[in-house]
């Protein structure tokens, strides 16, 4: 399969509706405190050691949860960035161009699979 203009186009409806997605996760579970950056939501469910022991439960897995959403959003947003450049779907690491049939899989891919093994 080969990169054309519709191959692209149709990464970037993909990629922009996984932003929406990732922006609307965030926006539950975290507070956005600078254009890039987010914060986990404290909840507060009482004063009891039980209450307690929950929020901190559910802290520290809105804490993961928005590191790895921020994470997502980044690559999307950078590969948003390369679509507009020209540069989508070329290896950050070799260069070489990445296999259409992995960003049909994983529109944000930054690497080829020869690279991300390497990295493995």
């Amino acid at each position: 399969m080969k990169m054309d203009a519709k191959f692209i186009e149709e990464r970037k409806d993909d990629l922009e509706k996984r932003r929406q997605e990732l922006l609307k996760e965030l926006n539950e579970d975290a507070v956005q405190v600078a254009e890039h950056d987010y914060s986990a939501k404290f909840v507060d469910y009482g004063e009891k050691d039980d209450e307690n022991a929950a929020e901190v439960a559910t802290f520290e897995k809105n804490l993961s949860l928005e590191k790895t959403l921020e994470v997502s959003l980044y690559n999307v947003n950078i590969s948003l960035k390369k679509i507009e450049e020209g540069k989508y779907g070329l290896c950050e690491k070799c260069g070489d161009p990445i296999d259409p049939e992995r960003l049909k899989a994983f529109p944000s891919a930054t690497s080829c699979m020869s690279c991300k093994k390497k990295l493995l």
